[in-house]
């Protein structure tokens, strides 16, 4: 399917990758320019690499750290000087470190605040306004279906994603009539780092082994499988095309079943 999305431009966060690699890979097989993001120059340019052999007409790294404020205002600005504009952005940063409630601290929340709510309010709120003036836009944002069925462990990850979705769903209603949509894709269990951290830190916790884990961790999928990265940037790039123009404001899971609730 053809998602008419050649010459259109995006950023994606966080694609070194992972989740937000695979996003990339989508966009740039449907033609679009792409600036990426991540800590390392050189594992951007590897990646821009791959994304040009995709199809990408364009692409670029440019290094910004989530939890410096100064930074995504620079990866902002530098993605607009690249481009000449964004019209798709994917927010994604690392995800917390596993934690219960009990052992929730304020000091954690504060330095997760930053990466995880502030600074990709702070990037949207830099680039809504090309959008605005072209009235068409794109706003994907990482998520989790711990937003919607809180997971055991990650009590950092449920509390400030659950944020971000009250300010996605909240901006998607004041944008929707300006051609711009705004959007959570929650990953249930994918074969990332992310899924070995937590997993390594369950096994600590439970004397298991990490394959042990891994693989009661499958089980409780419908599916029987965890996701693997390249199912995730495909519903990405569909709901960046004008095929999804009327579906915002929403959580689309993609967890093979596991979240319970309808």
């Amino acid at each position: 399917m053809d998602l008419g999305l050649r010459g259109k431009r995006a950023l994606v966060m966080g694609a070194s990758k992972g989740l937000g690699r695979s996003v990339a890979e989508a966009l740039a097989a449907e033609g679009v320019a792409i600036a990426i993001s991540g800590r390392e120059q050189a594992s951007l340019d590897k990646v821009c690499d791959s994304l040009r052999s995709l199809g990408a007409p364009k692409a670029l790294g440019i290094p910004a750290d989530v939890a410096k404020a100064a930074d995504m205002d620079a990866l902002a600005d530098g993605a607009l000087a690249a481009l000449g504009g964004v019209d798709i952005l994917f927010l994604n940063h690392g995800g917390p470190p596993p934690s219960t409630a009990l052992g929730l601290t304020p000091e954690m929340l504060e330095k997760w605040f930053r990466p995880a709510v502030l600074s990709p309010i702070q990037v949207a709120n830099r680039l809504l306004p090309g959008m605005r003036e072209r009235r068409w836009g794109r706003i994907i944002s990482v998520g989790s279906i711990g937003i919607e069925q809180p997971i055991a462990n990650l009590a950092i990850s449920n509390t400030l994603r659950a944020a971000l979705a009250g300010w996605n769903k909240t901006l998607s209603a004041e944008v929707a009539g300006e051609g711009i949509t705004c959007n959570i894709l929650a990953p249930g269990a994918f074969r990332t780092d992310r899924t070995t951290e937590t997993a390594e830190a369950a096994a600590k916790k439970t004397g298991k082994s990490l394959d042990e884990v891994i693989a009661a961790r499958a089980k409780t999928i419908p599916a029987g499988r965890m996701g693997e990265p390249d199912e995730y940037g495909p519903m990405a790039a569909f709901l960046a095309s004008d095929k999804a123009a009327y579906l915002t404001g929403c959580i689309v899971r993609l967890d093979g079943g596991a979240t319970l609730s309808t």
